[in-house]
């Protein structure tokens, strides 16, 4: 594994700097809002633009990557995503901060795109598992990390939006340095949204639920918290609490679902999910408890996405699911657009609070229909099920959380990217 994380150093280092700089934007921008005034509402709107783009951009971005190349694309979109935060802070205007949203989400998609698939043509099925468990890591530390730079400087001020671009930037060198050649690249025809929910309904719900929620959790958690606490130190372990406790549960949830099904660890982690959501509103915001809530919450709601799709991917067959992956990502990223605007809207009208009780309605709803499922349809022998490997919300990690789904699109598009390889390595040799 260390040979294969050697060799992709470039692209984990990076995506790294990419992710700090997405912590911070998300959080910066929430709190921005706020202090021009900006309504809550108006705020779930422009936070939703986001999740707007990384629905476009995962259909889009495979797309460019298969036309131009891994580096070509990384490089036009970390320009793309430079210039869209600088726009934040030159123009205070909701609507064009809604827009620079959607340009950002389309970049991010754009960088999972290229990461993923990068990861996975340098994996064997033996270390596939291993080094995308690292880039989640990578990630996930990255974004959390990326709330403490919220206090180098005032948030009304440019200079958080002038850092953030210099981070991307940053991360752009890497990838121009790197000696070794890009992966080729080959996108896949889609399964239906119809088709899939006939072969896992408790998949496609499920997924879509929990993007309604994890948009929710990340587009909305600093709104939320720039109402309820007394400073941006607080505001920052508030959005890094979450991502700590995400980071921390993701293995153990794998390993427990690899162990005892999927279904039970979805039902458990959306009673752990209600349970902090109604506990939240009841504690000091100013105590420890607090914090360790939000921590919690993050643990059971984040890992809810790869459970999800690990799920899917055991009642699929292997040539299905290279396929249903691009319908779970448009769910989830439908979810996500629809999760802050709707969430946002309660929270204007009756209060701050609404951001826990609307997350608890989710989760709520996610576990009436685990049951459900659970009483109608037996569940798959353990032996049978794929390893469960962690994805972030939104990106196409779910074609790779197989090594069966990656053999199978290694035959299925063999023959036809042929001469498209070919040429490619032509082109590589002659540069």
């Amino acid at each position: 594994m260390w040979k294969n994380i050697v060799a992709c150093w470039a692209i984990l280092l990076g995506i790294g700097f990419m992710m700090l700089a997405n912590g911070l934007q998300g959080t910066l921008l929430g709190v921005r809002a706020g202090i021009e005034g900006f309504s809550t509402f108006t705020t779930g709107i422009m936070m939703s633009g986001y999740f707007v783009g990384l629905f476009v951009g995962s259909m889009v971005a495979p797309r460019l990557v298969n036309r131009v190349g891994h580096i070509r694309v990384f490089s036009a979109l970390a320009s793309l995503a430079s210039i869209s935060i600088l726009f934040h802070g030159v123009y205070i205007d909701a609507s064009l901060w809604w827009f620079m949203r959607v340009i950002t989400g389309i970049c991010f998609a754009g960088f999972y795109v290229v990461t993923e698939s990068w990861l996975n043509d340098r994996a064997s099925n033996e270390t596939r598992g291993s080094l995308l468990s690292v880039y989640m890591v990578i990630v996930t530390g990255s974004m959390g990390a990326g709330q403490f730079l919220l206090n180098l400087a005032r948030p009304e001020a440019i200079d958080l939006f002038i850092l953030i671009s210099i981070i991307i930037s940053f991360g752009l060198i890497p990838i121009l340095l790197t000696m070794k050649p890009a992966p080729s690249f080959a996108t896949s025809s889609k399964m239906s949204v119809i088709d899939l929910y006939r072969a896992s309904p408790l998949a496609l719900i499920g997924n879509g639920l929990t993007g309604v929620a994890q948009g929710t959790i990340i587009g909305l958690g600093a709104i939320y918290a720039s109402q309820v606490l007394v400073d941006i130190e607080s505001i920052s372990w508030f959005m890094a609490c979450i991502m700590i406790g995400s980071l921390v549960t993701q293995g153990p949830v794998g390993y427990i679902s690899d162990r005892i099904g999927r279904r039970g660890v979805m039902a458990a982690l959306s009673i752990v999910a209600i349970f902090c959501c109604l506990l939240a509103p009841t504690i000091p915001k100013d105590s420890l408890a607090f914090y360790l809530v939000a921590g919690l919450l993050g643990g059971a709601a984040m890992p809810m996405y790869s459970v999800c799709i690990a799920y899917a991917n055991d009642r699929l067959e292997p040539h299905q699911i290279i396929g249903a992956s691009g319908s779970l990502v448009m769910v989830s990223g439908f979810g996500a657009m629809v999760g802050p605007i709707l969430i946002a809207f309660f929270m204007d009208l009756f209060g701050p609070e609404c951001y826990f009780w609307g997350i608890a309605s989710v989760f709520a709803a996610i576990l009436g229909f685990t049951l459900i499922r659970i009483g109608a349809r037996a569940g798959i022998a353990l032996e049978k099920q794929s390893d469960l490997v962690a994805g972030p919300l939104g990106t196409p990690i779910a074609e790779y959380l197989s090594p069966d789904s990656v053999e199978y699109a290694e035959a299925l598009h063999r023959h036809e990217f042929d001469e498209l390889d070919a040429r490619e390595d032509v082109t590589e040799r002659q540069l």
